[in-house]
This record gives structure tokens, sequence and C-alpha cells, in this order.
């Protein structure tokens, strides 16, 4: 079909093409997760629509990144850990696959933490809230989130158990994820265009400027935040709040940009080729099933969501809070991070030269940095869809939330199959069968949210917090990679020749580069300079397994 097809070109090829897709279309649902939601709504809470630009930048990226993947599988046929322990560095191989794992292991929690908030929140609050049979009095109980997170595990179980019963299994799999990334995508742009059609509308003029990069927003406040900056009257305190700002806009920017192509994904591609046994025939359909599966919806849904996050919350107090000279007054559900942002003020006093207590100015940029939720999104959609019939709800809260279950169902599922694929991997073992199927339930490890994230934090910014972790790990197969596609003991005659090979390094040495300035921060921010000291070890071993492995025969 794909050789008919080429030959043929024009309109039957294109249509072959979207026939044949499939792996483009997993990584859309595995990037599609609680990760790009919860990143793309603090995008938009802290910087509006300024930082638009960044995933799709991320994106583009990744999709090279991932092209060069795909190229070095496909063409050699050969099992990526294996290519890469025999011809790069085991150093390296080995690490690739422990960071996969490792990054799965984190990135699952947020899943189920997203998950279970729009069921208790959005999609069951009768059952989950107030009185409900699964709430304490005011939110749900530990039960209520126990019996959700297992009911998603059971799910995703069934669903991922199908990609080892054959080619048929395979092919369930990935028209299921089709449909789930359709209705994201679907939802999530009816929410802009109603934002579009209903007064005051949309500055597109914004939106439009939001796609040009501004990567001074890793060092500066969005230029948003002026007027309540300058509002607090002593500079030592307007400096304290504007790093703050900036720190909390540099995480989110990492996560963002770790959600777009996280290193899970790298491990994920190359396998997901090769189970469908594809070779070097495949490389077009490979990137335009990357350009049209994984790009298009990624930048659609998550434009999507920073424009509607940004539109309803950046610089805007949550609903419900008093902020005024005479009185303080913030809703219940932002109780403690109102107090928790003013105490964290209060800690840093001596550090940074504060003297006296917060005024009314700073009291109101505490309130608006206080973490919303998905349910706050979703509050504030309400109005947009209510008519003379209806105030909303249905909308703003069903179908809302059942686009973030989907996303949610999707990551988790396609993070236990990456499992699986290392697990199997690891053993040298088919992906199917009981060895795959018990690789898959190491993702189950999600399950234990509630063990690691309290009842009064916002749970969409756990996504944020395993963003941060992802970016640490993404340089090691970006770089594991760039030096895949120039290594001819690999390659042989398949290895990319004069403009091409020129071309292919520039675009591989953008990402790889990008992927490891923003590893190094994440390290700096987060572990300092022993963070850096682990780095220097590490890349010592690289070095002295290199000098002393010996060179493989070239590829024939």
């Amino acid at each position: 079909m794909l050789l008919a097809a080429e030959e043929r070109g024009g309109a039957g090829k294109l249509t072959t093409y979207l026939r044949l897709s499939g792996p483009g279309w997993l990584q859309s649902a595995l990037t599609l997760g609680g990760g790009s939601l919860g990143s793309s709504l603090y995008l938009g809470i802290l910087a509006g629509t300024s930082l638009l630009w960044l995933q799709p930048f991320a994106m583009v990226l990744g999709v090279i990144m991932l092209s060069a993947i795909s190229y070095v599988t496909l063409s050699t046929n050969e099992r990526p850990l294996q290519a890469i322990n025999r011809h790069i560095n085991p150093v390296l191989g080995w690490s690739w696959v422990a960071a996969t794992l490792m990054a799965n292991m984190v990135w699952v929690l947020p899943q189920y933490s997203l998950c279970f908030a729009v069921c208790e929140q959005n999609l069951l609050p009768s059952i989950f809230l107030g009185d409900g049979p699964l709430s304490d009095g005011t939110q749900a109980s530990d039960a209520g989130k126990w019996l959700v997170s297992f009911v998603a595990l059971a799910i995703c179980t069934v669903v991922t158990w199908s990609y080892g019963s054959g080619s048929w299994g395979v092919r369930l799999y990935e028209i299921v994820l089709k449909l789930v990334v359709a209705l994201i995508v679907v939802s999530f742009a009816g929410v802009v265009l109603r934002m579009a059609s209903v007064e005051p509308g949309l500055d597109w003029g914004a939106v439009l400027a939001g796609f040009v990069p501004k990567p001074q927003h890793l060092y500066e406040p969005s230029a948003t935040f002026a007027p309540l900056l300058e509002a607090v009257t002593d500079p030592a305190a307007r400096s304290y709040w504007s790093d703050l700002i900036v720190s909390q806009q540099r995480d989110v920017m990492l996560s963002a940009g770790a959600a777009a192509v996280g290193i899970n994904m790298t491990f994920l591609l190359p396998y997901s080729l090769l189970s469908r046994g594809w070779d070097r025939a495949f490389r077009g359909l490979t990137i335009f099933d990357l350009s049209t599966g994984t790009f298009i919806p990624f930048v659609i849904a998550t434009c999507c969501v920073v424009i509607a996050s940004a539109q309803q919350f950046h610089t805007q107090i949550p609903d419900g809070f008093v902020v005024s000279e005479e009185n303080v007054e913030p809703p219940p559900q932002f109780e403690k991070a109102f107090s928790k942002n003013l105490k964290n003020r209060d800690d840093a006093a001596e550090e940074y030269g504060i003297a006296g207590a917060p005024g009314v100015a700073e009291e109101r940029l505490a309130a608006v940095l206080c973490k919303r939720d998905t349910l706050d999104l979703a509050k504030s959609l309400q109005t947009l869809f209510a008519d003379e019939d209806s105030d909303g709800r249905v909308f703003s809260n069903i179908v809302f939330g059942i686009g973030v279950v989907g996303m949610t169902l999707s990551s988790i599922s396609l993070m236990m199959l990456i499992s699986g694929f290392v697990v199997c991997e690891v053993l040298g073992e088919p992906t199917e069968g009981w060895v795959f199927r018990g690789g898959c339930m190491l993702a189950s490890v999600g399950v234990l949210w509630p063990l690691v994230w309290g009842d009064g934090d916002a749970k969409a910014y756990l996504t944020v917090v395993a963003g941060v972790f992802g970016s640490m790990l993404l340089p090691i197969a970006y770089v594991t990679f760039f030096v895949m596609m120039n290594q001819r003991s690999l390659l042989g005659d398949q290895l990319p020749t004069g403009g091409r090979r020129v071309l292919w390094n520039v675009l591989m040495g953008l990402a790889a580069t990008a992927a490891s300035a923003a590893g190094v921060s994440a390290i700096m921010k987060k572990a300092g300079n022993a963070g850096l000291v682990v780095v220097g070890l590490y890349l010592a071993l690289v070095i002295a397994v290199q000098l002393t492995r010996e060179e493989p025969e070239a590829a024939d």
C-alpha cells in the first residue's frame, strides 16, 4: 500500500498516509495528558497569552528529535537499547532506560491526581463534596481518592493489556487513543470559540503576539504584573514578589517544555514502530505521522487551554476574595494557599530586608498567586455557556471534565505501555504475554499519589512538580540520539550526507542545546551545586567507559 501510494503521489498518497498513521497519535495521546493540561493552565495564569509560543516551540524541537529517533530505528531495524550499548556507550543506554522508567513513575502520579480532581470537582461533586457519601464534610475522604484511583487503574489495565494481544490489539489500542485525542481537541477548541463569541471576546492581537518567543520570562515577570508590583511601595518587598513570580514562571516553563516531549516519549516511539513491523520504507510516513498526529493536536489543545486560563485568571484575584484596607477574607478553598504565600514572604523578610507587615498591595499579590485547579477553570467557564435555559454547568463541568479524564486515562495507559516495553527490552522478551503485562504494572505506583500530595494543595499543580523533574532527564535522550545520527558504525550507508547531514545536525543541535539548558536550570534550582556534582560524576563515568570500550565494526 505504501509503495503504491508513493508512486501515485497527491491525494492518494495523503489518504494512504492517514490510513496507516498510528505511532504519532500514540505520542499525541501521551503528551496530551495531565502534564500538558496543568502546565498550560499555569502558563496562562502566570503569563497570560505571552507564553503561547513556548509549547509549540518545544514540540517543534521534540518532533525533530523524534524524527531522528525514527530515522535511526527504521534504518537499522535494531532495538534502540542494543544499538546504543553496542555502538555508542552502555552508560548512555542504561541511563536512557532507567531515566524513562523513573520519569514514568513520577509523571504517572499527577495523572491520577488530576483524574481524581476532575471527578471530585467537576463530574461528581454530589458524591465527593459536602454531604456526599464519600465526603468527610467539606471535601473528598481518603476512601474517595483510593476508589477513583483504583477504578482508573482497572480501566487502563484492561485497555493496555490489549496491546500485547497481537496486531489486532495494536490497531484497536491506536484507534481508541485517536478518538480520545479528537475528543480532547474538540473540547478545548470549543471553549475558545465560545470565548471569542461572547463579550468582551478575545484580544486576538495579544493572542497572536503570544506566539513571538519571549525567553526573558525566565528572568523577569510578565509585563502585565507591572501594575500589581508597582503598587508595592517597599522596594525590598517588591523585589521579593518579583522573584517569586519569576521562579514560578520558570518552573512552569520548564514543566511545559518537558511535558511537550518527555524522555518516556523517546522510548515509546521506536518500540511502537518496531511493534508495527515498520522499516526504512516508512521513514517518510513516520515524519508525516509525527507532524500531523502529534504536533497539530498538541498545539491546538494546549494553546486553547492557555488562552482560556489567561482570559479567566491572569492577574485576577480569585472569585470570592475580599482584599481591602479594612478586611482580608479568602474563600475557604484558598485559605491555606493564601496564608502560605504570606508566610513565605515573612520567612524571606530578613533575607530581602523587608520591614513591616504586608500591606494591601502585597496581600493582593498573595491572592493573585494562589494556585487554581480544574474546578476553578470549569467554574469560570459556566457563564460563557449559559443561555436562557441553562446556567452553563453542563458544558463547563461535564464536557470539560470528560475531556480531562480522557487526557489522564490515555496518559496512564501509555505510561503502563512504556513500562511494559522497558521490562521486555531489559529482559530481551517480546512485547506480549505475562512478562509484558507484569512490566506494565510498574506504572501502577501512580495510585499512591494521595501519600505524596496534601489535601490543601492544588492537585493540578503536581503536574508542574513532575514536569520540572522530567526536564532534568530529557537531555540524556536528546544527546544520545544526536550521537546516533552521526554514528557510521550504526547507520552505515544510511548515514545522512552532504546538506541533509548538515540540516539534521543543526536542527538536532538546537533541540539538544535547548533541552540541556533547561535540564541544567532545573538541576540548579532544585539541587544546586550538589546536583552539578552528580552531573559531573555521571559525565566522568561516560567518558571513562568510552575510553575503554572497543569500537564496533561498521554496519552493513
